[in-house]
């Protein structure tokens, strides 16, 4: 009877110990992600993100004052990418999200730039600093510029829309350079973003460097055939085509580029194209085709950013399969070391003193050099030692993927395909 007695208390009392490490553990600080999870892009970002925060909470968490806090992370899917959710129902996740969880910051955030417009006012309403790093739009700066004081609170760790512009036309600029080529047929997705980076684009390199632009077609989500629009690049004597589409159909286009031995450079963006796992999934079919990563780390990694290499290597050892989201995943897990390095510096969670402080970010890592405009737009440009970067690559006929642009990264000279021969 003492034995059980005595066996009795021991469980009691190492119970008790254990209750009370419980108690007294440090509160968690949330971090919450909402965004489309139904979609490459935000799944590999909230992979990202997770991978971030087991990375902080082994190293025991971030530092306010004397006391070390773990990171815990809130997700829901507000589906803003999905065909036919209207705006108003994804925010209803991003507020609800807010108010259950009680972040103390949110990353990754609305996927659509249209949700993140609208979004900014729930952000604003609410006081959490938010670092984007999905939606696009500089339209978001613009408002913030315009009222800094309510919607200082919001940040963007991705690319936006205008850096983008900017890597395909020094892309463009390059293959002028490198071949003399100025003829272009222009093929994009028919949404907002599309359409409005192929008129950037347009308007900021094709009209002031004197390009011819052939054709313009603009297809609907989920089309998946272009080989009429080919047939025109081919007949009109089109040398460049520019696709930008981030719809699952567009590898199908290169697919056709490939098989109809259109003699024209593929150069543009189509995201099932940024990945590894493209080659097997267009059947092989795809060398030659140039395509957009829009941070580097996300999908592709360069020997020269060490970072970006340790990123890529975790991620796969983590998960078991390396990255195919070009754009997100990141500055998703940059944003993560962004947070907990304002926090630290901050010593504590107010969102105005967390503001100042990401103000001050000013960080060496996977994308490169990541600082902060005044539109709170992470700065975008073709050296990582200054500034975060995107990058160009080409699918080589062996399925190898290497970068051609910017010049500070890139790996080979871009190459020509078959029955097209350089002006110089």
């Amino acid at each position: 009877m003492k034995r059980i007695t005595y066996c009795f208390l021991a469980v009691v009392l190492s119970g008790s110990i254990y209750l009370g490490k419980e108690l007294h553990a440090a509160e968690p600080i949330t971090i919450a992600v909402p965004t489309s999870l139904g979609f490459l892009e935000g799944k590999e970002s909230l992979k990202a993100v997770q991978m971030a925060v087991d990375e902080i909470n082994a190293k025991g968490g971030v530092k306010i004052g004397s006391e070390m806090r773990p990171f815990k992370i809130a997700d829901i899917d507000i589906r803003d990418a999905a065909p036919g959710v209207p705006v108003p129902e994804a925010l209803l996740g991003l507020e609800k999200i807010i108010l259950e969880q009680k972040p103390a910051a949110i990353v990754v955030g609305p996927f659509r730039s249209e949700a993140l417009m609208a979004g900014m006012d729930i952000i604003a309403k609410y006081k959490v600093p938010m670092l984007g790093t999905i939606a696009m739009s500089p339209g978001s700066e613009k408002k913030l510029k315009e009222d800094p004081a309510k919607y200082k609170y919001v940040f963007r760790t991705c690319l936006n829309a205008i850096y983008l512009v900017k890597y395909l036309a020094g892309t463009m600029a390059l293959i002028n350079k490198e071949f003399g080529f100025n003829k272009v047929y222009v093929l994009h997705q028919d949404v907002a973003w599309a359409r409005a980076t192929a008129g950037f684009v347009k308007k900021m390199y094709f009209d002031k460097a004197g390009w011819t632009i052939l054709g313009e077609e603009a297809y609907p989500t989920g089309t998946s055939d272009f080989s009429s629009a080919l047939m025109k690049a081919r007949t009109s004597g089109a040398q460049v085509i520019m696709p930008v589409f981030d719809m699952p159909q567009g590898g199908i286009l290169v697919k056709q580029w490939k098989s109809m031995k259109v003699p024209a450079v593929m150069a543009g963006f189509i995201s099932p194209l940024a990945g590894s796992d493209a080659w097997d999934t267009f059947d092989k079919k795809i060398g030659g085709a140039m395509n957009s990563i829009f941070e580097l780390g996300s999908a592709i990694s360069s020997d020269r950013v060490p970072p970006s290499v340790k990123f890529d290597e975790a991620y796969r050892k983590t998960y078991g399969k390396p990255l195919q989201a070009g754009h997100g995943p990141a500055p998703s897990y940059e944003s993560v070391y962004i947070l907990a390095e304002a926090i630290e510096r901050s010593g504590n969670l107010d969102p105005d003193a967390l503001v100042a402080a990401l103000e001050k970010t000013d960080r060496r890592g996977v994308m490169g050099r990541i600082h902060f405009d005044e539109g709170h737009q992470a700065v975008f440009g073709n050296d990582p030692a200054e500034t975060a970067v995107g990058c160009i690559f080409q699918w080589t006929d062996a399925g190898r993927r290497q970068i051609v642009y910017p010049e500070s990264i890139a790996e080979a000279k871009i190459q020509l395909p078959a029955g097209l021969t350089s002006l110089k």
